[in-house]
């Protein structure tokens, strides 16, 4: 395919932050809107998520997004005729210590004032919302009816039919090599088919957005991380009305229903980052033991599939919202956005706050103000606190220097 001379916009790529970037950039009104992924849409992680949709963040970032994204994948098929298989179903994040407790009604606290229905359940009312669960095991724990899960596949469909049908230009197997700056603003993408004018550049990638961003000078301390998913054979005591998606905080281990199994995930903590995607066996026992422990049925049957992919984490847990910054300033023109490793819980928040950012400097899903490169020291340290609910990623990240064009 032969590079656009100019555009509008120009998206760096295609999961699901770049795709629904690109759609909230050219629904916003800018002509032409350039999407250019190196592989195909949705081939890296995009496709191969679990597909959890929770709003019971940890902090007020990640109800904004959490929220933004669950109310878009309701309103989708209205808007785009297409939608990503959103299934509300109920959230259970259970709470085994009282220093859990008092962290999780501390948080039910901020959650409620934000808007949120979050509810307390106490440790017979969590049996009872859940009973293939291990009776007895809780000291209690949060409850949101509203959170869910989607379909991953299905979610690339419908922003790949959102990209076509609003009329963005796909430029698939095309490689990004570099920005071209004049005076401190982006006036051009290289790419391996040539070079795209433009005045305004979106950086995405996921777990490769670093060494996309190193090729213009811009450190973003986020990188890889193998991240496994595993579904039960089915049985009986598994309907989906038995079993309400549940986040095992002290394991590091999520569950929902699937094709009458449970579908579960994780990530090892103890791990060096960088790019994985195959099972690792002894740490999927580890987390199947632990299932077998909280959910006995599971412990007498076989995996009907298993696998995995690199997903992107940053070193907060929080994503990354803001102007690019390189060692010569910021880039005017150029926003980076991550959503350290929630792209299916917030991603659809972090694209259409990264179009609003790259258009008018501000956005309305959430406030961006400390979500941008300049919260991180020069070793990848943020100012900010760490979202407690999330995945246990490695603490650190790689950090790539690069080069740019300056002209």
């Amino acid at each position: 395919m032969r590079a656009t001379d100019t555009a509008d916009a120009v998206v760096v790529g295609g999961g699901t932050v770049g795709g629904w970037c690109a759609y909230f950039l050219r629904r916003s009104g800018l002509r032409r809107v350039v999407l250019v992924e190196k592989r195909t849409l949705g081939q890296g992680a995009s496709s191969r998520a679990a597909g959890v949709v929770r709003t019971q963040g940890g902090t007020v970032w990640a109800v904004a997004l959490g929220e933004w994204s669950r109310r878009f994948y309701l309103r989708q098929q209205d808007e785009i005729g297409i939608d990503s298989g959103f299934t509300p179903h109920g959230y259970v994040l259970p709470c085994f210590t009282p220093a859990d407790v008092a962290a999780a009604r501390e948080r039910m606290a901020m959650q409620n004032g934000l808007g949120l229905e979050v509810r307390w359940l106490e440790p017979g009312q969590l049996d009872a919302l859940n009973p293939t669960l291990a009776p007895g095991r809780t000291l209690g724990g949060t409850y949101c009816a509203a959170d869910g899960y989607l379909h991953p596949p299905r979610n690339v469909v419908a922003y790949a039919v959102a990209l076509v049908t609003s009329g963005v230009e796909i430029q698939e197997r095309v490689t990004v090599r570099g920005l071209t700056i004049h005076g401190g603003a982006v006036t051009a993408v290289q790419t391996s088919v040539g070079e795209i004018s433009t005045p305004l550049v979106v950086l995405t990638g996921g777990p490769e957005l670093a060494q996309v961003a190193g090729l213009a000078g811009i450190r973003v301390p986020a990188g890889g991380a193998r991240h496994q998913i595993a579904v039960t054979e089915p049985h009986p005591a598994l309907a989906a009305e038995r079993v309400p998606m549940v986040f095992d905080l002290s394991a590091g281990l999520y569950w929902r229903p699937e094709e009458g199994g449970l579908l579960f995930g994780m990530s090892n903590p103890a791990e060096p980052p960088g790019e994985a995607r195959c099972v690792d066996e002894p740490y999927l026992a580890r987390m199947r033991q632990r299932l077998a422990d909280l959910v006995p049925v599971t412990a007498e049957l076989g995996l009907r599939r298993t696998w995995a992919a690199t997903i992107d984490y940053t070193p907060d847990h929080l994503p990354i919202i803001g102007p690019a910054i390189s060692d010569a300033g910021t880039l005017a023109g150029v926003v980076v956005a991550s959503a350290g490793g929630a792209g299916m819980m917030w991603g659809p928040g972090v694209a259409r706050a990264a179009a609003d950012v790259a258009l008018t400097g501000t956005s309305d899903v959430v406030d961006v103000t400390d979500l941008g490169l300049d919260r991180f020291d020069a070793a990848g340290h943020s100012k900010l606190g760490t979202d407690p609910i999330a995945l246990p990623f490695p603490e650190h990240a790689p950090q790539l220097p690069g080069t740019f064009t300056r002209s």
